[in-house]
Parts: C-alpha cells; sequence; structure tokens
C-alpha cells in the first residue's frame, strides 16, 4: 500500500480529521505526528494536503426539510393503535403518549450526514441523545424533555443549512 493510501485509510478512521481537511482546519505537521503511518512526517504531511485539496469543502448536506418536536415519547415493548411509533431502533421503539422524552423530527430530503452533523453539534452541546435515527426522508433525534429546545435549534440549524 502506497503512503497516500495508507494516510487517507488513518484519516477515514478518524472523522474528525477527515471534517477538519474538509474544513480547511488542519495543521498537516501537527496531524501527521498523530497518525499511525509508516514514514516520515513530513511526506504524510504532504498526503494530507493533497488529500485535503481533493475533498469537496461544501455542505454536508442540502435540504429543505421540515422540523417539529413532539413531546410526550417513551419507549414501548411494542406500538399499539393508541400509540404511534416514531422511531423504531433495534429492539427500542419510542412512541408518542407513552413518556416524558421529546423527538426531534425532520422530514424531507434528509442523509446520513445530516445526522451525523446533527449528533456531534448535540455532543458538543452536552445534550444526551437517547436515540437517533435516519433515512432518505425522515431524522429523528430523541431527547430528554428539558433538553427538547436545544435539540430543536440545533437540528433546524443543520438541517436548513
Amino acid at each position: 500500500m502506497s503512503l497516500a493510501a495508507a494516510t487517507r485509510d488513518a484519516v477515514r478512521e478518524r472523522p474528525f480529521l477527515y471534517d477538519a481537511l474538509r474544513a480547511g482546519v488542519v495543521n498537516y505537521t501537527a496531524a501527521a505526528r498523530t497518525l499511525d503511518v509508516d514514514g516520515e512526517e513530513e511526506a504524510i504531511a504532504t498526503a494530507l494536503r493533497r488529500f485535503a485539496e481533493e475533498l469537496d469543502d461544501g455542505p454536508v448536506h442540502e435540504s429543505d426539510a421540515r422540523v417539529s418536536m413532539e413531546s410526550g415519547l417513551g419507549r414501548v415493548e411494542s406500538p399499539d393503535a393508541e400509540s404511534s411509533a416514531v422511531l423504531a431502533v433495534g429492539d427500542a421503539t419510542f412512541a408518542d403518549g407513552a413518556g416524558s422524552l421529546t423527538g426531534i423530527v425532520a422530514s424531507g430530503d434528509l442523509s446520513s450526514g445530516a445526522l451525523a452533523q446533527v449528533l456531534g453539534r448535540l455532543r458538543a452541546t452536552d445534550v444526551s441523545v437517547e436515540a437517533a435515527g435516519v433515512t432518505d426522508d425522515a431524522l429523528v433525534v430523541v431527547v430528554s424533555r428539558r433538553a427538547g429546545p436545544d435539540a430543536l435549534r440545533t437540528v433546524e440549524a443543520v438541517v436548513q443549512g
């Protein structure tokens, strides 16, 4: 494997570094020191520079999504006719009228990149996420009731650009 390919692989194992390269905010020499790639530091830094030049620095997504907040969500064993499932991930189903959680629901043309960005921003603001999921036309984040307004603003900022 070439040094350039090894460097790209190492970057892809570190999504934060990939995002920083896309944004153009990396000290290439310092980043080269942190990568477990066999080669000279300056050669790795050069590979990082070249990789960064190839990356699209445009937005992760562009969407005309609509965002709403649904209160009263809770985890249910299986949704019934009286409660409608808002999100199901694995064996966890969150339904309306079953608890005190809040769901932030975005609908429209969405991508998994939008969810990644939402989760990153929520993590940066110390908002704990109970569950999250995304499809081509919906994104759902379940948070505590108190975190609902902050999560709503975050999701709106991400999906509406």
